[in-house]
C-alpha cells in the first residue's frame, strides 16, 4: 500500500557502526549480517522460576517536597475544638464490636441487601419472587431467607444509621408585578429538593474511606529540580491565597480549610416518555483528591435537584420570564448553601478522614459547569467570557482584563444596562449567588471544563465540522463526501486495541457522545492525513498536544510550558481554516467561547490543579447513578420523590459499607467468612478455605481494567491459563503456527539468557538443546503499569490485556503490537522498540521457567516524529530472505501494549479492506502516541 516517508529516511546510517548505506534494504542487510547478534536485544532479564512481579515502587516517600501552608494548617483538637499536643492520638471513639452488624443481623444480610439494591438494582417484583424461591428451597430445614419481601429489605435500609442527610423541600414563586391574565409561569410554585449542605459536608469529612487521599493543609509541591507540580485542589494557588486571607482573621488560626465545590447539569432521563428532564447538583470538598473523585468513590454527592421553569411558546423568550429563569437559579442555590455560611466565617468543629477533630473553615471554592451554565452562573450575555473581559467579537484579543466581583459591581453602578450588555457582557438587573457569601467571586470558581470545552467543543464542534467545510470548498460536495467516505474507510481500517471503540462506519453517527469524542480523537489524524493541507494537520496535531497535556494526572512548569507552546502552535495554523474560506476573516472567525477557554487553562490549573478532578465528565458520570438509574427503578409517576428515597439507600448502604470495612468486618468473600465462623462452632469440616475455586476463575476476556493494587512502574504476566491443542514439543510447536525459525530464534534467546555479563560467550558456542524443555503456549499477556492520567485504580495502576491468537472471538487472527524496553536512559521512543506478538509462550530449562514471546520487529524510519502528525514512523523490518523479521524475547522485556496506525498516504483504500488486515499490508504505520494517556508520556 502507499505511505509516505519523511525526506529524513535519506540518511542510512547504521546505529551500530555508523556505516552509510545507499538505501533501506542494504541497511537493513547490513544489520541481519553484520549486527544481527545484537541488534535486536532489549536488555537482558533475569530468569524466574515463577513469574513473581519485579520490586515494588513508590512506598517511600515521593521524592517531592512540599511547603504547607503556616497559619492555616490543621490542628487536631478534641470534640469541642481544644487544641490537642502535638502527636496526639484521635480521640477514643465507642465503636460497635465487630459482631455488631446492626441493623443486620450478618454479614450475609447485609451483602444481600447490597446485592439486590446497589449491585444487581432489581426490580420490586423480582426480589419478592427471589425470597419467595429462596424461603422455598430453605422451608424443609426449617430455614429463612434474610429478609421476606422487598418491604422488610427497604425497611432494614433505612435504619442503617450511618450516611444519612434528610431530603427536604421549599417552593419558589414569582414576586414581582402580575399582569392579568397572569401567565402561568408567575402564578405557579417551583418545587426545590435538597439535603442540608452543612450535613453532606460533614459526612463527606467523616468518610473514613478517604483517609489516604486526603488533604488538610493548603500546600505548594516541588520536584527535585525545584519545578512547582500541580496535581490535587489543594496543590493550587486558590486554596493557597484563600488560606492568606482566611490567615487575617486569628480565630481562624489552626483551622483548615474545607474547599466547596459544586457542580450542575441538566440531564434528560427519557425522550421516548415524555419531557424528562432533571436538574440536580452536585457537591464535594477539595480536600478529597482528584483519583477518588474520578474514580466515584461516592466523593461527589448529590445535594439537590433544582427547578427548571417551563412555560408557553409565546412567553418563553420574553424577557421577564428569562430574569425569573436566571434569578430563581441564583436565589435557589443561595438558599441550598445557606447552612455553610456560618462556618464561613467561625470555624466549625468537624471529625476528618483521620479520626481527628478539626475547627474547619468552609470555603466556596470552585463550580463545575459547561459554557451555558458558567453564563448562567455570571450573569454574562451569551457568546462572551465568563473569565475576562475581551469583545466577544474579538475574544482572543488579549485587552481585557480578568473578571472580578469588584469589577461587575463597579461596571453596574456606573453604566447603564445597554451598555453593560453590549461593551462588557453584563446583565446588570441580576445577582450571583456568590454575593451571598463571604469571600466568594463567581469568576474565580469556574473550572477549566475538558469535555464541553476541548473534547466536544474545539474537536467536535470545531475542528471535524471544519475540516468537513474545508473539503466541501476545495473540491465541491459531490468529491468531498467521496474523501469523507474514505476517511471514514480509514478510521474503520484501524487495527484493534484494548477498549479502542471501533468505528466500523467510521465517524458517521447522528448524535455524538463524550466517548464518542474521546475515542476518534486517538485515531482521527493519521485519517485525515494525505486527504487535508499539511497546515490542516498541524493544527489538529497542535490540539491533541494541548488537549493530552492538559488531561494528565500532574502538571509540573515543563508540562504547563509544554501547554502553552501547543496552544501557540494551535493558534498558528489554525489560520489555514480562514485562508481557504472555512472561517471568517478578522478576530471575528476565531471568536468562539470555548476555543477561546483554551488561552485560559495555564492560569485555571495554576489556580485549581489537574483539570481532570474537575471535569464536567464527573458529574456526567454521576448522573447515571444518582438520576438515570433511579427513574428506572421508579413506577414513572412522580418519579422525583422516589427518586430521592432510592439516592438516601444508596448513600446509606455505602456508609454502612465503610463503616464495616473499617471495622475490618469484610475481609474475604461472604462463603469464606461464614465457613471459617462454622468450623470455630464446630459446625463444619472443610478442607477449603472457602476461596478455591475463585481464583483464576475468571475469563480472559477483559480487555483492560483499573487496579487497585500497590504501584509498580510495568510487570507483563502471561495469562493464567495455557492453550489447549498445541505441540509441546518446540519443533512441532514451530510446525503447527508455521514459524521454522522459533527453535533456532528460541535457543539463540536463551543462549543469550545463560550468557555471564563478566565473562560474555562466543556467539558461536553450542546452542542450548531444547528437545527436552516442554513448551507452554497462551493466547494473551497481561501488561500492568502506572498509568494515573489513565482510567485506573487509587494507586495509578492500570492493566490491559495483550494478544496473541490464532483466532479472535472465533474470527481472524489477532496479534498485537507492544513497545519494549530498549534504552531506559533514552528518552521517548529513542528508548524504546516496537514489535509484534506472534506468540506468547514458556518453557523450563535447566528448573527455571522463561516467559517469552516471539516479536515481529519494526524500526523507525527517522530519527524524529513526523512533522505533520508529531507520531513516530515505524516500518517492518525484512530479514535476508525478505521476509519480515522475527525474534524471541523475555516477557519482562515488554513494557506494555502499543498501537499501530497505517500510514495512508494519498491514494483512497479499495473498499474491501478489513482491519483485521492493517498491520500486515502496510508499508509504514504511525506509532499512535494518542492511544491513552500512558502512551503519550512515553512515546513521544
Amino acid at each position: 500500500m502507499p505511505s509516505k516517508l519523511p525526506q529524513s529516511q535519506r540518511d542510512f546510517t547504521c546505529p551500530s557502526c555508523f556505516r552509510v548505506l545507499k538505501n533501506r534494504s542494504g541497511l537493513t542487510q547490513h544489520i541481519i549480517h553484520t549486527h544481527s547478534s545484537s541488534s535486536r536485544r532489549p536488555p537482558k532479564q533475569k530468569a524466574v522460576d515463577r513469574e513473581d512481579p519485579p520490586p515494588r515502587v513508590g512506598f517511600e516517600p515521593s521524592l517531592c517536597t512540599r511547603e504547607n501552608h503556616a497559619i492555616l494548617d490543621a490542628i487536631p483538637t478534641d470534640a469541642c475544638g481544644n487544641d490537642l499536643c502535638a502527636g496526639a492520638p484521635p480521640p477514643s471513639q465507642i465503636t460497635a464490636d465487630k459482631n455488631d452488624w446492626y441493623p443486620f443481623t450478618s454479614r450475609v444480610e447485609f451483602e444481600t441487601a447490597e446485592f439486590l439494591f446497589t449491585d444487581n438494582q432489581m426490580p420490586q417484583a423480582q426480589v419478592d419472587r427471589l425470597l419467595q424461591l429462596w424461603t422455598a428451597s430453605l422451608l424443609p430445614f426449617n430455614g429463612r431467607p434474610p429478609y421476606t419481601d422487598h418491604t422488610d429489605l427497604h425497611k432494614v435500609i433505612d435504619a442503617i444509621p450511618h450516611g444519612d442527610a434528610v431530603w427536604t423541600s421549599f417552593q419558589v414563586q414569582y414576586a414581582g408585578d402580575v399582569p392579568e391574565p397572569a401567565p402561568r409561569w408567575m402564578t405557579k410554585g417551583y418545587d426545590v429538593w435538597f439535603r442540608n449542605a452543612n450535613a453532606v459536608v460533614k459526612n463527606l469529612l467523616s468518610n473514613t474511606d478517604f483517609h489516604e487521599h486526603f488533604d488538610y493543609i493548603p500546600y505548594r509541591e516541588f520536584e527535585p529540580t525545584g519545578q512547582r507540580r500541580w496535581e490535587n485542589f489543594m496543590s493550587g494557588n486558590w486554596a493557597w491565597h484563600h488560606a492568606d486571607i482566611l490567615a487575617q482573621d486569628a480565630a481562624m488560626h489552626g483551622a483548615m480549610l474545607v474547599p466547596i465545590i459544586l457542580g450542575s447539569d441538566k440531564t434528560t432521563v427519557s425522550v421516548a416518555t415524555g419531557q424528562n428532564d432533571y436538574y440536580p447538583l452536585y457537591i464535594s470538598i477539595g480536600n478529597i483528591h482528584n483519583k477518588i473523585r474520578r474514580a466515584h468513590r461516592n466523593a461527589l454527592v448529590l445535594l439537590a435537584f433544582l427547578a427548571i421553569p417551563k412555560t408557553d411558546r409565546e412567553s418563553e423568550d420574553s424577557a421577564e420570564f428569562r430574569k425569573f429563569r436566571r434569578q430563581l437559579f441564583h436565589t435557589t442555590l443561595s438558599h441550598i448553601l445557606s447552612s455553610l455560611k456560618c462556618g464561613m466565617s467561625k470555624p466549625e468543629v468537624r471529625q476528618c478522614p483521620d479520626g481527628h477533630f478539626r475547627r474547619v473553615a468552609y470555603a466556596l471554592a470552585a463550580y463545575i459547569a459547561d459554557y451555558p451554565e458558567q453564563v448562567l452562573l455570571s450573569c454574562l450575555v451569551q457568546g462572551w467570557c465568563p473569565l475576562c473581559t475581551n469583545m466577544s467579537n474579538h475574544l482572543d484579543g488579549g485587552n481585557g482584563v480578568p473578571r472580578s466581583r469588584e469589577h461587575a459591581e463597579y461596571c453596574i453602578h456606573a453604566f447603564a444596562f445597554s451598555e453593560l450588555w453590549d461593551q462588557y457582557g453584563i446583565v446588570g438587573d441580576l445577582t450571583p449567588f456568590t454575593n451571598d457569601f463571604p469571600h466568594a467571586d463567581i469568576y474565580k470558581l469556574l473550572t477549566p471544563d475538558l469535555l464541553h470545552q476541548i473534547i466536544k467543543g474545539v474537536f467536535k464542534d470545531h475542528l471535524v465540522t471544519w475540516i468537513s467545510e474545508y473539503l466541501k470548498i476545495s473540491y465541491g460536495e459531490a468529491e468531498a463526501n467521496r474523501i469523507l467516505d474514505d476517511i471514514d474507510r480509514r478510521i474503520a481500517a484501524v487495527p484493534l486495541y484494548p477498549n479502542l471503540r471501533r468505528f466500523p462506519e467510521g465517524r458517521r453517527f447522528k448524535q455524538w457522545t463524550g466517548d464518542d469524542s474521546k475515542a476518534l480523537m486517538k485515531v482521527y489524524l493519521p485519517a485525515i492525513e494525505g486527504h487535508v493541507p499539511p497546515g490542516v494537520v498541524r493544527t489538529v496535531s497542535a490540539f491533541l498536544e494541548f488537549c493530552y497535556t492538559a488531561r494528565r494526572n500532574s502538571l509540573n512548569e515543563s508540562a504547563i510550558e509544554s501547554l502553552q507552546q501547543a496552544l501557540d502552535r494551535f493558534h498558528h495554523h489554525r489560520q489555514i481554516f480562514q485562508q481557504t474560506g472555512v472561517r471568517e476573516q478578522g478576530p471575528k472567525g476565531f471568536s468562539l467561547p470555548r476555543q477561546h477557554s483554551m488561552t485560559h487553562y495555564r492560569h485555571l490549573i495554576q489556580e485549581f490543579g489537574a483539570p481532570n478532578g474537575l471535569c464536567s465528565s464527573i458529574t456526567k458520570s454521576k448522573h447515571i447513578k444518582a438520576v438515570k438509574k433511579p427513574w428506572r427503578r421508579s413506577n414513572r409517576f412522580n418519579a422525583l420523590g422516589q427518586m430521592l428515597i432510592t439516592n438516601q439507600r444508596l448513600d446509606k448502604l455505602a456508609a454502612a459499607r465503610v463503616d464495616f470495612e473499617n471495622r475490618q468486618m469484610l475481609q474475604g468473600s461472604v462463603l469464606s467468612a461464614t465457613i471459617r465462623d462454622a468450623e470455630l462452632h464446630g459446625g463444619v469440616d472443610n478442607g477449603s478455605d472457602g476461596d478455591s475455586g475463585s481464583e483464576g476463575s475468571g475469563t480472559d476476556d477483559h480487555e483492560s481494567e483499573t487496579q487497585d493494587s500497590p504501584r509498580v512502574l510495568n510487570y507483563v504476566r502471561l495469562a493464567k491459563t495455557p492453550a489447549r491443542k498445541f505441540p509441546s514439543d518446540i519443533h512441532a510447536l514451530a510446525h503447527h503456527i508455521q514459524q521454522p525459525k522459533l527453535p533456532q530464534l528460541t535457543s539463540h534467546f536463551l543462549q543469550f539468557q545463560l550468557q555471564d555479563d563478566t565473562n560474555p560467550s562466543n556467539d558461536d558456542a553450542a546452542l542450548p538443546d531444547l528437545s527436552n524443555s516442554p513448551v507452554s503456549v497462551f493466547h494473551s499477556a497481561v501488561s500492568t503499569f502506572y498509568a494515573p492520567s489513565d482510567l485506573s485504580g487509587l494507586g495509578g495502576m492500570h492493566t490491559e490485556r495483550i494478544r496473541s491468537t490464532p483466532c479472535w472471538r472465533k474470527g481472524h487472527p489477532r496479534y498485537d503490537t507492544v513497545f519494549l524496553e530498549r534504552d531506559p536512559d533514552s528518552p521517548g521512543m529513542r528508548g524504546l522498540y516496537v514489535g509484534r506478538v506472534f506468540l506468547f509462550f514458556s518453557f523450563t530449562y535447566g528448573g527455571v521457567k522463561y516467559p517469552c514471546a516471539l516479536i515481529q520487529w519494526f524500526s523507525t524510519i527517522s530519527d524524529g516524529p513526523d512533522d505533520d502528525t508529531g507520531m513516530w514512523v515505524v516500518q517492518p523490518d525484512l530479514d535476508a530472505d525478505g521476509q519480515r523479521e522475527l525474534g524471541v524475547v523475555h516477557l519482562h522485556s515488554v513494557l506494555r501494549g502499543a498501537h499501530l496506525i497505517p500510514v495512508y498516504g494519498h491514494d483512497r483504500l479499495p473498499t474491501d479492506i478489513q482491519h483485521t488486515d492493517s498491520l500486515d499490508i502496510f508499508r509504514a504505520y504511525y506509532v499512535n502516541k494518542y492511544i491513552d494517556h500512558h502512551a503519550f508520556e512515553i512515546a513521544f
